[in-house]
């Protein structure tokens, strides 16, 4: 199963949308991949978790097929993980020869109110025809194709937020952006579902090694080391488990020291953008 991390960044990106800190300006001198957009993960080339104001540079730069994309799966409905917008041009002149032309979106019942909203004064009737929205509600199972998504109650301020245990293909991959500390009725869910432990955890580190007092809506690594103990204790991550840290803020300075340290004390993969796992 291919994985492909499209976008690494927290909500500004990096370097940040109207910055000048000195980390900012440093990035923006580089380049390369200290540069962050907003958060998108394509799971087979078929499936993508939320969809950032920067898919077009994603498709553009990545060489990705959006167009085959056949489910969205959102995790709340902040902008950055969700820019309804761009969905007007799926279809009519804008897009021809898709590869699939249908799309099933799923999220929260607050993520389909931002949708509708925000292609209300563009969308054509021929293209909505080829968009189908599903509501989700927490700890309720959904199929579809090859998946089945397990909606998760995330810590973040939105309605109904969510972060999701995907299986399908005969892989489990369990993706906590955005969110802080997870509730404990999350752990209990996942305690009772059972099964073997996860192919891959995509964890927020937002934060890294940033001490300052901070909301409790993202993760750093301390965090991040405290919800993968929790999961191993229940047999839920082992030695085979890919473990990988994304959705990283330019206030954090995650340059490649830092980044290199998390690594090691975490056992696990620092996300960049353009980044491929096979599971």
């Amino acid at each position: 199963m291919n994985i492909l991390f499209l976008g690494t960044g927290a909500a500004e990106g990096i370097p940040a949308l109207f910055c000048n800190c000195e980390y900012c300006k440093t990035v923006r001198a580089l380049g390369g991949k200290a540069v962050r957009s907003r958060a998108q993960v394509i799971v087979d080339r078929e499936l993508s978790i939320d969809f950032s104001p920067d898919v077009f540079s994603h498709g553009a730069r990545a060489g990705v097929d959006l167009s085959a994309i056949k489910y969205l799966l959102v995790t709340h409905s902040h902008c950055d993980h969700f820019y309804a917008h761009d969905f007007v041009l799926r279809g009519y002149k804008y897009a021809k020869d898709m590869t699939s032309p249908a799309l099933t979106i799923l999220g929260s019942g607050e993520v389909l109110e931002v949708f509708l909203e925000s292609v209300r004064r563009e969308m054509r009737p021929d293209v909505a025809d080829t968009i189908a929205l599903k509501r989700l509600s927490a700890f309720e199972p959904v199929s579809f194709g090859d998946w089945t998504a397990h909606p998760l109650k995330a810590r973040h301020s939105s309605q109904e937020p969510f972060v999701y245990l995907l299986e399908g293909k005969g892989k489990r991959i369990l993706h906590l952006t955005d969110t802080g500390l997870l509730p404990d009725e999350d752990y209990d869910y996942l305690k009772h579902l059972g099964g073997r432990a996860y192919d891959l955890v995509t964890l927020d580190c937002t934060f890294l090694y940033d001490e300052k007092p901070h909301s409790d809506r993202h993760m750093g690594v301390k965090e991040n080391a405290a919800v993968l103990s929790r999961l191993a204790d229940k047999g839920l991550v082992d030695g085979h488990t890919k473990i990988v840290i994304t959705h990283f803020s330019h206030n954090s300075e995650p340059d490649e020291e830092k980044l290199a340290r998390a690594e090691k004390e975490l056992s696990a993969i620092a996300a960049y953008d353009g980044m491929q796992l096979e599971i």
